[in-house]
């Protein structure tokens, strides 16, 4: 089970869209899906298990309430 981090979840949505924002503008193939296969195979089958394997207290409670 994930640890949930307030810190981070805050960050994660306040820099990410300028970054994402310029980063799609400068390289062409930025954000589209499977390119992480294409850069970088063995982060993007570990980021796939992980993925599919952990989850957070948020899931658990979304489960229960369904």
């Amino acid at each position: 089970m994930r640890k949930p981090s307030l810190k981070k979840s805050i960050k994660a949505r306040t820099t990410g869209k300028v970054k994402k924002s310029v980063k799609k503008t400068v390289i062409p193939g930025y954000g589209k899906k499977g390119m992480g296969w294409i850069k970088d195979p063995k982060k993007a089958a570990y980021n796939k298990v992980y993925n599919k394997t952990s989850f957070s207290l948020l899931d658990v409670i979304k489960k229960i309430f369904k």
